[in-house]
């Protein structure tokens, strides 16, 4: 539960420091050092500050004043918890919706000092620079970039992980980690770069074959690697290195040093130039830098988009264990209807775990009944938590870590009769996850092209949704990977054979509904013609989809023989891994419409 009071305080902390710096506001992005979606505890200072949960936004507190700007998937949630604060709450893309600089040109119009401070170790160094451009066209305000106030006043904040490293074998990746470090020197001498900073904690991970637990739901570590010409350093707390992984790392010619000797390694740097990606790499450490830089993107985040055949295959077995646990909890469910949000979620994460090679969730699980559902990333809590009825629909997503594999799946189930209009939403919902993988596209095509696929039979009856449609998944990483994704707003990242990528339109009728269906899909090839080689998507994720609430007239022919094919192939990879009674319970599951 959030303490409105004790945000009260923290914010009259902050502005005591404010003053005391001759400042006038201070901005407290998501991110940590490596940019990362989902962060470890210690940098949750946005959380702090402000109350909001959400995994995207930005709080902005002057000293008077207080708003946070996030995106369509949390404006429902972040409205509940900023209730009762000082938040102002900022819909991004929403006509309208100030950008922070211009927030802050008019809510320091009338102030003396227009200086506006902000921790450069975790902003991207793209960010802050555009930030200082932005700030400086609203009257001259300026940006300091060199005072984390939350060393000052979060008097509890948790220190950063020191959680053990381990090896992740090569029979899983495909590749080991002396064949990546060639791939990543051969990329940056066509970028004409001598060596690279990584910062971010799943490229690492990926590069090295190793896997932490540093951040909730991602294996991942806190680190840093620098790679030059003829070998490479990991700036890692030495404590978390056990001796096999660091003779593991002396191997592959990866020297290891102290987390916080990262500046100092980039001042000691000796190559002519190297490769920072600026919106990878922090404002401090990009400031830190001596050699020339290239600014460039890094070549890391495709080469890791594109599986390994050992990966795929690792997929393969992932999805069928956890489809395994899916069947045995919709089942369960079926038979103890008195559940709330939180029992059903908390029953299949034990199913999940009862599964070989089960690491943990990828993500917190989103279980939302009814008006909970149209809460894009609603998450349950003691306070918020309600019981299932006996009607309705409950909105399902989740996912786990496999040591093989990571699974992310969405089904919205009904619990009994429902109304028209959420009939009707399902099935449309529906069309456009069915018509997505049914395409066959050219190889290279961006993700913005082909999602507008998923939305066209909703469209074409006033309905939509603010998130992406599709991003990669991990293999043992993170659930969200890039750089391809599907979704409206342009990206440039090629779709390539090799690639996972989700599946996963919705409709949110706030205060009614929800409705998401979600697989997770392989790119695969499919033919090559005169026009060119074609791509078409393999159905990773196995389980079965609810036939119960479908509409079966607003369905083609094409559309329905996927489904039944789709659930044929389910029954077939999951039922010699279930009881008798639970095949019994699949067979019906799967029946054809």
């Amino acid at each position: 539960m959030i303490d409105r009071i004790e945000i009260k305080d923290r914010l009259a902390l902050l502005r005591q420091e404010l003053k005391r710096e001759r400042l006038s506001a201070y901005i407290f992005p998501t991110s940590d050092p490596h940019q990362s979606e989902y962060t470890a505890d210690h940098w949750k200072g946005r959380e702090w500050i402000s109350g909001f949960n959400g995994s995207a936004g930005t709080a902005v507190v002057t000293l008077t004043s207080a708003a946070l700007w996030t995106d369509s998937r949390y404006f429902i949630a972040a409205a509940e918890q900023l209730e009762g604060t000082e938040f102002q709450l900022m819909k991004l893309k929403v006509d309208g919706t100030p950008t922070i600089a211009e927030w802050l040109g008019r809510e320091l119009a009338d102030m003396t000092d227009k200086s506006v401070g902000i921790d450069g170790m975790t902003a991207s160094a793209a960010s802050v620079e555009q930030l200082i451009s932005d700030l400086r066209a609203q009257g001259g305000i300026t940006l300091q970039t060199n005072f984390d106030v939350l060393a000052r006043i979060w008097k509890d904040r948790p220190s950063i992980p020191q959680n053990i490293i381990e090896i992740q074998p090569v029979e899983l990746t495909g590749e080991d980690t002396s064949s990546k470090l060639v791939r990543i020197r051969k990329a940056l001498r066509s970028l004409h770069a001598d060596g690279m900073l990584m910062a971010a904690l799943d490229d690492i991970a990926w590069t090295l074959n190793l896997r932490g637990s540093d951040v909730h739901c991602n294996p991942v570590f806190v680190s840093y690697l620098l790679i030059d010409s003829k070998g490479a350093t990991l700036y890692i707390n030495k404590e978390k290195v056990p001796t096999e992984v660091e003779a593991y790392l002396q191997e592959h010619n990866v020297k290891v040093e102290p987390y916080d000797s990262v500046a100092q390694g980039l001042r000691d740097y000796f190559e002519y130039n190297i490769l920072l990606d600026p919106d990878e790499v922090n404002y401090v450490l990009m400031k830190a830098a001596k050699r020339e830089i290239v600014r460039e993107s890094s070549p890391v985040p495709m080469m890791k988009a594109v599986k390994t055949e050992a990966e795929q295959e690792g997929f393969r077995r992932a999805m069928v264990r956890d489809g395994v646990a899916m069947v045995k909890f919709l089942k369960w469910l079926e038979e103890n209807p008195n559940q709330t949000e939180i029992s059903v979620a908390g029953k299949l994460e034990a199913l999940r775990s009862e599964q070989p090679k089960y690491r943990g969730l990828s993500f917190d699980t989103i279980a939302g009944y009814e008006a909970h559902g149209a809460i894009v990333h609603y998450e349950a809590t003691p306070e918020t938590d309600i019981p299932l009825g006996a009607k309705g629909l409950l909105l399902l997503d989740s996912g786990a870590q496999y040591q093989d594999g990571t699974t992310d799946i969405t089904r919205t189930i009904s619990l009994g009769p429902l109304t028209e209009e959420q009939r009707k939403v399902y099935t449309l919902v529906l069309k456009g996850h069915i018509d997505l993988q049914l395409l066959h596209f050219p190889d290279g095509a961006r993700g913005t092209q082909l999602d507008a696929i998923a939305r066209q039979p909703l469209w074409q009856h006033g309905l939509n949704f603010m998130h992406g449609t599709g991003h990669g998944v991990g293999s043992y990483l993170n659930v969200h990977e890039g750089p391809h994704q599907i979704r409206m707003e342009w990206k440039s990242a090629p779709l390539r054979a090799g690639m996972t990528v989700t599946d996963e339109p919705g409709v949110y009728l706030e205060g009614r509904f929800g409705v998401r269906i979600e697989n997770t899909l392989l790119i695969v090839p499919a033919e090559e013609t005169e026009c060119g080689r074609f791509l078409r998507f393999e159905t990773l994720t196995l389980c079965p989809i609810d036939t119960k609430p479908i509409i079966k007239e607003l369905l083609t022919e094409e559309e329905t023989r996927w489904l039944n094919d789709y659930h044929e192939r389910v029954f077939r990879l999951l039922s010699p891994h279930l009881t008798v009674e639970e095949k019994a319970w699949l067979t019906r599951a799967t029946t054809s419409i």
